[in-house]
């Protein structure tokens, strides 16, 4: 197998794994936040932090291996517009509460007949491609050039190494701390460690993160082209390529990110098949759909401009312990906390999250 069809597959088995980890554990972002700030249900959220406990260990395990160079991923960038990229996590953020759901929790509602998803999708793709090269590029290339930053030390590690700490003791000693803080924090929860559905379906979303970092930077590695970036999961422009391929199949190769998506839906259409809980659903009223629309258009615009959303930077890029997915995941953050105070859980129309028992 070359090392496209090798990307390729292992994409597609990397999102079928994601897709019934999501469903199995209904891993959201924004469910946790909510859950944290408002419904008084901190487990989701510690199913996201756990998620992303088992991303960081896996994939700096990986790097320590020698089996990928994270120092090719998208997110360990020594040049990029620190402003642009909190700003746009800030519009992901208001996208994501707007819709009240991210582009990953989309794509695994989607596989189980929800037709909201199915908009909120589509926007994600117009929005992303609309900046990334549609009648926004230029504004974002524009506001890409002001304040950039440049610099060598591009993660923590490499920060603790201008101090005159070994690169590799720097980064386990940064990879213990954050263990030890999401461990605790996760599993000091009674009501969450004991629900093996959670945390089963936590430790597989982030071994989904570790799986993607495996294919695109060890099966997928060429020797003809040693400088291509390796990726996870992200769900902004796969999403957007995902459609383009719908239209354009002939014209438009696959990628990793269009095989990706197609597993998710897979993952959580065969789930929910098993589960008996396939069902379709749609739209309440009118303005349910207008304010899904919007917040999906936020999303793909926010998330272009930050390079990367809740999961991209959330998991993926936090397991790099790159700055630039530490500075976009604080913006996302701040999005959602000042839409939730906006838009509180009663307010919402566009309900794309269940509840845990």
């Amino acid at each position: 197998m070359t090392p496209a069809s090798a990307v390729l597959w292992g994409g597609f088995a990397v999102g079928i794994l994601f897709g019934v980890a999501g469903r199995w554990s209904e891993l959201c972002l924004l469910r946790g936040l909510r859950g944290l700030w408002h419904a008084g249900d901190d487990r989701p959220i510690r199913t996201f932090v756990l998620a992303l406990a088992v991303a960081l260990l896996g994939s700096q395990a990986l790097q320590s291996l020698g089996l990928l160079d994270l120092s090719q991923s998208l997110y360990v960038r020594a040049s990029f517009s620190p402003l642009l990229v909190f700003f746009g996590g800030i519009l992901f953020g208001i996208g994501m509460v707007m819709a009240n759901g991210c582009g990953a929790r989309a794509l695994v509602l989607l596989g189980g007949g929800n037709l909201r998803s199915l908009i909120v999708l589509i926007s994600i793709a117009v929005g992303g491609y609309l900046t990334l090269t549609g009648l926004l590029a230029p504004l974002r290339v524009l506001a890409g050039r002001a304040l950039v930053l440049e610099t060598d030390t591009t993660t923590l590690p490499a920060l603790l190494e201008r101090a005159g700490v070994g690169l590799a003791v720097a980064t386990w000693l940064v990879v213990g701390i954050v263990l030890a803080v999401t461990s605790w924090f996760s599993f000091s929860h009674a009501p969450f460690r004991n629900n093996l559905r959670l945390v089963i379906g936590g430790a597989a979303a982030g071994c989904a993160i570790v799986a993607g970092w495996y294919v695109t930077g060890t099966l997928g590695a060429d020797e003809f082209d040693p400088a291509s970036k390796v990726t996870s999961a992200s769900f902004i422009a796969p999403v957007g390529d995902s459609l383009l391929y719908l239209m354009l199949s002939t014209g438009k190769p696959i990628n990793f990110g269009v095989s990706l998506v197609a597993g998710v839906i897979l993952g959580s259409f065969l789930l929910a098949v098993a589960q008996g809980a396939l069902k379709l659903q749609g739209f309440a009223t009118p303005q349910a759909m207008v304010r899904a629309m919007a917040g999906g258009l936020l999303m793909g615009i926010g998330g272009a401009l930050a390079a990367g959303c809740s999961i991209g930077h959330g998991l993926s890029g936090l397991s790099t312990l790159a700055f630039m997915s530490i500075l976009a995941s604080g913006g996302i953050l701040s999005g959602a906390a000042l839409a939730l105070r906006r838009w509180s859980p009663s307010q919402s129309t566009v309900h794309i999250t269940t509840s845990i028992p």
